[in-house]
């Protein structure tokens, strides 16, 4: 069951809402001349190009972030552009960054990043990716379960700080074992950003989910839905959800600059 491989999806509709808002809350959390931690369960490869045939095949990223950078539909003060920025100076015209490579280009040398990433090739990619930023052992991967490294961690040092959940969902159990995971998770850590990906799929196998964790009554929680048309014909993702837990300052608006950038997309 690791069949998964990011690269047939990067940039698509559902990483430019996710991005965007991990891009924004990272650039508010660093105003402060304060340290902090950044743990992801899910990593991937951290480096995507998308003139790759995987990338070309599914035709996502053009649908996606290609054609906010291209129609100028991204604003080039924004912090994720500032990311793609860094690494196609250093990677390439084509190259996008996933989660890991925008958090290593927007957090700071005192910083602390650590990264779960089980795909054996996966996290082999990460590594080589992450080589440049992790001088001084500010950058850790770990090839282990990503649920067991958080709880291992939580709470980090620093404790000021954030963590993405951001599974592929491959494994159907994770639907109905997040909002366990989130629990113990904020009980270890109550001061931390927790910020959950999930697709929204035409069966809702999302709503039990986002009922559990709405009945736990965290603190500060924003959650944010965009839809977008179907990649192609019998596709299943209508549309891309983020379930934060302890949302900086400033994620709300970013949220409605989303919701209104989506509905420009059409």
């Amino acid at each position: 069951m690791l069949s998964y491989q990011h690269i047939y999806h990067a940039g698509n509709l559902a990483d430019v809402q996710k991005h965007a808002l991990l891009a924004r809350m990272l650039a508010y959390l660093t105003q402060k001349d304060k340290p902090l931690s950044y743990l992801e369960t899910h990593a991937g490869r951290g480096l995507y190009q998308l003139d790759a045939a995987e990338a070309v095949k599914t035709g996502e990223a053009e649908a996606g972030i290609s054609r906010l950078l291209n129609d100028a539909l991204l604003a080039q003060d924004h912090p994720l552009a500032e990311a793609i920025a860094k690494t196609r100076a250093a990677h390439g015209a084509a190259a996008y960054p996933g989660s890991p490579m925008i958090a290593a280009h927007l957090l700071r040398e005192g910083d602390s990043l650590n990264f779960a990433e089980l795909h054996p090739q996966e996290n082999a990619a990460l590594r080589q990716a992450m080589r440049p930023h992790a001088k001084g052992g500010r950058v850790r991967v770990h090839q282990q379960d990503g649920f067991e490294l958080a709880l291992s961690l939580a709470p980090p040092t620093p404790r000021r700080g954030m963590l993405l959940i951001d599974p592929s969902y491959e494994i159907k159990r994770d639907y109905a074992q997040i909002p366990g995971h989130i629990a113990k998770l904020h009980r270890k850590w109550n001061v931390g950003v927790i910020a959950l990906w999930y697709p929204i799929l035409t069966d809702g196998a999302h709503k039990p989910m986002l009922n559990a964790l709405e009945a736990q009554d965290l603190p500060g929680v924003l959650r944010h839905e965009v839809r977008f048309p179907p990649a192609r014909e019998g596709h299943r993702m209508v549309g891309s959800g983020m379930f934060i837990v302890n949302a900086p300052y400033g994620t709300e608006d970013e949220a409605q600059r989303l919701t209104k950038l989506f509905s420009q997309l059409g």
